[in-house]
């Protein structure tokens, strides 16, 4: 009898007990690929010598140090490796215990800029529907998955939402995706001059959205207005990469893909690889200023925050990544799990699209692909998916309410980084093996 509260209470979990590679073994001595990656985290795969050494020889060292009597020099390492990686203009880091607390974070430094630069009147957060942004309160009210949101909607802080880019559901027939950008950033400029010009403070964006759609990317020149519109405005921009970053679409970054440069950038998941839990805000200089030239502080902390062997982990995680063959390695399976997922369901009357970038792939399960219409809810169709997918030993990572949170299926896959190409062909022989069957339930 378990002990634990489960996220799910009354399932018989299976129990990990080892890993290596992209696999996952349970106690009953069966073998899963892990083909999401738990939650796009483990991007180097399991048990990976070189950062279990450094990890190690950080615990030589010392184990923790609070970051309000110390700093440490793994956590320097750290936050001077992310800046050299970043795009010029994120020039600090602010380190944390994962992606929800970065977000978290994010939305502070936001409010505190404009009370330090004397604009306190700026306290609104303009976000998008159907987005995830964590599950702390702030973050979870900033996110626009209705679900999520619905039962802690009386204690949520207000924030605001606009369309998202999702091209396959609402880009209408005609429509270039160059207008679709057009009109969606219209969208956001109105809602910011009803709320007031002068009032509003952060848009927040996931650059690729991950949990919520599936690896849905933004179209044509889609983020370039939308940091147009927030200089215009005075407005920060927040770009959320805890999932879709550190190398997941096949740039370090993935706002590199968008040619713009945020005024926080917020990551997790894959900074750590799995091996700790730590996060990150990158932030840029004058929010940075700002501080340091007003209050001097930024009030704000976790007790775990620059966790010695945590940043010690990430440290040896980003040093793998940025050597060129692992991007590549990115590109290349990601183009071959697009085609070889085109190849095996592109044509199934069940899926609708199938999308994303780099090691970040998307599968919508739709009951009719000519008119897109989703399965009835009540047939949870994504628990179904990833039950069969268990079976056949593979982890994805299905979600329900796709569309508005209540009605549609995706699966998203987000495989570590350093997968081979025949087990890329193995993941969509079982995935599709898994759709199939679970449509037929």
């Amino acid at each position: 009898m378990t002990k634990i509260l489960h996220r799910s209470i009354g399932t018989n979990l299976p129990r990990a007990v080892a890993g290596e590679g992209i696999h996952i073994s349970d106690s009953e001595g069966r073998s899963y690929i892990d083909g999401s990656g738990g939650a796009a985290v483990s991007c180097l795969g399991h048990n990976h010598p070189e950062v279990l050494e450094a990890m190690k020889a950080q615990m030589g060292r010392i184990a923790y140090a609070h970051t309000s009597f110390f700093t440490t020099d793994v956590a320097e390492e750290l936050a001077e490796q992310l800046v050299d990686l970043a795009p010029k203009g994120l020039d600090y880091v602010y380190l944390v215990s994962g992606g929800s607390e970065a977000v978290e974070a994010a939305l502070k430094m936001a409010r505190q800029y404009f009370v330090e630069i004397g604009q306190s009147q700026r306290r609104h957060i303009i976000a998008r529907r159907q987005s995830y942004h964590g599950n702390t309160i702030g973050a979870l009210a900033t996110g626009g998955n209705a679900w999520r949101r619905a039962q802690f909607k009386p204690i949520l802080p207000e924030t605001h939402h606009v369309s998202p880019c999702y091209a396959y559901r609402d880009m209408q027939s005609g429509e270039t995706p160059e207008a679709y950008a057009e009109r969606l950033a219209t969208e956001l400029e109105a809602k910011i001059v009803e709320l007031g010009t002068d009032k509003v403070m952060a848009f927040v964006a996931e650059p690729v959205v991950g949990a919520t759609l599936g690896a849905v990317g933004p179209v044509a020149d889609y983020f370039k207005r939308v940091r147009q519109i927030c200089d215009k405005y005075g407005i920060l921009l927040i770009l959320d990469e805890v999932m879709c970053g550190m190398g997941r679409t096949g740039s370090i970054f993935a706002l590199e893909q968008e040619g713009i440069v945020p005024d926080l950038l917020t990551i997790a998941k894959g900074l750590g690889g799995g091996f700790q839990p730590i996060g990150a805000v990158l932030l840029s200089e004058k929010i940075y200023r700002a501080f340091a030239d007003g209050s001097g502080l930024f009030q704000h902390g976790h007790t775990y925050i620059g966790h010695p062997i945590a940043a010690a982990a990430a440290n040896k995680v980003v040093e793998i990544l940025k050597r060129p063959d692992v991007m590549a390695n990115v590109l290349k399976m990601g183009d071959r799990l697009q085609a070889g997922l085109d190849a095996a369901l592109g044509q199934s009357p069940n899926v609708g699209d199938i999308r994303g970038r780099g090691l970040f792939r998307g599968v919508e399960i739709v009951a009719d692909k000519d008119t897109k219409q989703p399965f009835d809810p009540a047939r949870r169709i994504h628990s179904k998916i990833k039950k069969e997918a268990m079976q056949r030993g593979l982890m994805c990572y299905p979600m329900g309410g796709t569309i508005d949170g209540v009605h549609g299926d995706h699966v998203l896959l987000a495989p570590p980084y350093i997968i081979q190409p025949e087990q890329v062909d193995v993941i969509v022989e079982r995935l599709a093996a898994a759709i199939n069957a679970a449509v037929l339930i």
